[in-house]
């Protein structure tokens, strides 16, 4: 049985859905159009969800998926019947009147979904704030469309992904591995990427437009609910968390922004990150993302999570009891820690309640920080 974290901020979180047809040619599928699937969480006070219904936790498509892919053992029926398919938060409760929350944008890993990272996302609404999550249609497990209509995870991906594969296996295996300052770790995954991974280095550009996509419909809809000038915090597993970190090179109105284990894919070779970031590594990944600590003007963190693996920063962590898929940290501890990270950096930066984070190392994490390098030159 899956045992959900339970929220711990002063509110409730609301949620619905939107879904914005995109003029963009769906480049996948060439005969189609780009559609972006959102899912929204905000906070409500406590007392205003009373008779409000919680929001299913997986639709039956989406726990088809999960079981298929992940061998999870849902019984969808079962878990309806006994009413535990809810998650903790209410569909379109009522909206605070007069009160406006800062914006947080949340990217799902390659081959994951829109509600991968609920827990965090609801976390963060109960926290004071807005967050939407963004679905990235063929390249997510499942992407639901508001008209009912699904895309699953095109599975063609999974052999373009690396070429060839053996190679590339190796290559990896030999960057986590690796030695050297973080200015040659960058330049060996530079040359990993280059040889081994053309297709997440076409994708990034996409991933970045279906979330320019998601705000701009947030920017024409949601005023009412979002405080657009205290800038936007945007966030992400995996390659989504690498969407994050582009967002922050790129996108003027993004003050800061957090990449949970992902590795930066991207010519970033010449950019220079102007903005508070937090990179959230396990072990087996932390010497991919060494491209972050250099060449920033402004305060970046490394969080070290210990005993964890990739997949272990997502809900099926509490899901999935396989410490070699998720590792062996338990997944509430987990979950603390990596909320924790993630609201003394928006605290920070988006609510401006403190001057600094207060990002300190405990037996489960540990943190580092780089200062900025004030001339943005390469630096270790």
């Amino acid at each position: 049985m899956i045992q959900m974290p339970k929220p711990g901020g002063k509110y409730a979180a609301g949620t619905f859905t939107y879904t914005v047809r995109d003029d963009r040619k769906e480049v996948l599928r060439p005969s189609g159009m780009r559609s972006v699937a959102c899912r929204v969480y905000y906070p409500v006070l406590k007392e205003s969800t009373e008779g409000c219904r919680k929001a299913a936790r997986l639709s039956r498509e989406m726990a088809a998926a999960l079981r298929k892919t992940f061998r999870v053992p849902l019984d969808f029926d079962k878990m309806e019947a006994e009413g535990r398919n809810v998650s903790e938060c209410y569909e379109d409760a009522p909206r605070i009147e007069g009160e406006r929350f800062p914006l947080v944008l949340f990217s799902h890993g390659y081959g994951s979904y829109r509600e991968g990272n609920s827990f965090l996302c609801i976390e963060l609404a109960s926290r004071g704030y807005v967050v939407i999550s963004v679905a990235h249609s063929l390249e997510g497990l499942i992407t639901e469309f508001d008209d009912g209509s699904c895309l699953y995870y095109d599975k063609s991906l999974t052999k373009k992904a690396y070429k060839p594969f053996l190679g590339a296996a190796f290559a990896a295996l030999g960057l986590a591995m690796a030695k050297g300052t973080h200015e040659e770790l960058a330049e060996k995954f530079d040359a990993f990427q280059n040889r081994y991974a053309r297709l997440h280095l076409g994708r990034v550009e996409e991933w970045v437009k279906d979330s320019e996509a998601a705000l701009a419909y947030a920017r024409e809809h949601l005023g009412d609910l979002i405080d657009f000038e205290k800038g936007i915090g945007v966030t992400g597993h995996s390659f989504g968390g690498d969407t994050a970190y582009a967002l922050c090179l790129r996108d003027p109105a993004v003050a800061c922004g957090v990449n949970i284990d992902g590795a930066p894919f991207g010519n970033y070779r010449e950019a220079i990150l102007e903005k508070p970031f937090l990179q959230v590594s396990c072990k087996g990944n932390e010497k991919l993302a060494s491209r972050v600590y250099i060449r920033h003007t402004a305060p970046v963190w490394k969080a070290l999570f210990r005993n964890m693996q990739h997949v272990g920063f997502s809900d099926m962590k509490h899901m999935v009891r396989m410490g070699a898929m998720m590792g062996r940290m338990n997944p509430d501890v987990m979950h603390e820690n990596l909320c924790r990270c993630h609201l003394e950096l928006f605290d920070t930066y988006l609510k401006k309640e403190k001057d600094k984070p207060d990002l300190n190392s405990n037996g489960d994490v540990e943190i580092t920080e780089f200062p900025p390098d004030q001339d943005g030159d390469m630096g270790t």
